[in-house]
């Protein structure tokens, strides 16, 4: 498994650091898409972003030990405007299981690979797992993000 790659070139701090913690529940999907997408604001791989928090708090939910009774998981989002934006699920340990699709399509990491410039993880199945995806995009763009660490 990847752990996370250096940022060559990089020496910005960012410009918005902000987390979650919610309830490993279905239902809690949805909330994560919402908190990231008001956290990155006008940011251009938002859409990106959040298609891939989406897929990974569903497998976050489906497949670790966070959904398991009172099991939670903590969405993460550091951004560095016009350079690029790192998003990550926390959860709870387990089993780690690569798991064959047979509809022949994309599911959680498949579209995560799809839409990321680079995507890993860390931890382990005692501490638990770490799934990152950092997401590019050109320079001349600029990232507007609502600054703040909010649980709402």
């Amino acid at each position: 498994m990847r752990q996370r790659a250096t940022q060559p070139g990089t020496t910005s701090a960012p410009s918005l650091t902000s987390s979650c913690t919610l309830p490993a529940d279905a239902s809690q999907v949805g909330e994560a898409r919402r908190w990231l997408a008001r956290n990155l604001g006008d940011c251009p791989a938002a859409a990106d972003a959040i298609l891939c928090i989406s897929e990974l708090a569903t497998n976050t939910i489906l497949h670790s030990n966070s959904r398991k009774p009172g099991g939670t998981f903590t969405i993460r989002a550091e951004v560095h405007a016009g350079d690029y934006l790192c998003i990550d699920v926390e959860d709870d340990g387990g089993p780690w299981e690569n798991r064959a699709h047979r509809d022949g399509r994309p599911h959680g990491l498949d579209i995560v690979n799809a839409l990321a410039a680079d995507w890993g993880v860390a931890g382990g199945p005692l501490t638990g797992w770490v799934v990152w995806a950092r997401l590019d995009w050109p320079p001349a763009d600029r990232c507007q993000p609502t600054q703040g660490n909010d649980n709402a």
